[in-house]
């Protein structure tokens, strides 16, 4: 079983397109047979990639710390669901059950993951590949960031080479090589 994390926020932002592209990974991810462990939300893109994994067929595993378990976030009828104590345990245990990493648009808490994963890729802690579904150029402005601290002495190049993107979905999860 092939799972892949998928990091999305509590929000849709301002244009549909995130939506409707949060909700095509979802199918993407199911028809491929992959199985989708995200932050266990039903709103925002973290809840339209969720269900269009689960109305195509496809696993969900859902990791959700015990205070947001509640009526308004948890997304009922997962495949699995697990309980942990804070947002750390959370980040960790998806972090641990995955074969590679897909950061959607979002916010803080999405950008945190992201740059978690990123950091143990530079440090070798993991060797799984990391995308970035880059919606509208969403992601343009963090790698300008990120050249900039290549430029700067900073960071090596092959840190930021290694992160993959796309617009595209299924684009993206060919050249995760899964």
């Amino acid at each position: 079983m092939t799972c892949i994390c998928v990091f999305s926020g509590a929000r849709t932002g301002n244009d549909p397109i995130y939506e409707m592209v949060a909700a095509e990974l979802g199918k993407a991810i199911a028809v491929r047979g992959f199985t989708l462990v995200f932050g266990g939300g039903k709103i925002g893109l973290m809840g339209a990639v969720a269900h269009s994994t689960l109305e195509h067929g496809g696993d969900v595993i859902g990791i959700i710390p015990e205070f947001l378990a509640n009526e308004n976030v948890l997304h009922q009828g997962l495949t699995k669901t697990i309980l942990v104590k804070d947002l750390f345990k959370r980040k960790a245990e998806m972090i641990a059950l995955s074969d590679a990493y897909i950061a959607l648009p979002g916010g803080i808490g999405t950008l945190d993951e992201l740059l978690e994963v990123i950091a143990l890729g530079q440090l070798d802690q993991i060797h799984t590949p990391i995308g970035v579904l880059d919606t509208a150029g969403y992601f343009e402005p963090w790698f300008k960031a990120f050249n900039h601290s290549v430029d700067q002495g900073f960071i090596d190049a092959r840190d930021v080479d290694c992160i993959l993107r796309s617009e595209n979905p299924d684009e993206l999860l060919d050249i995760l090589a899964l």
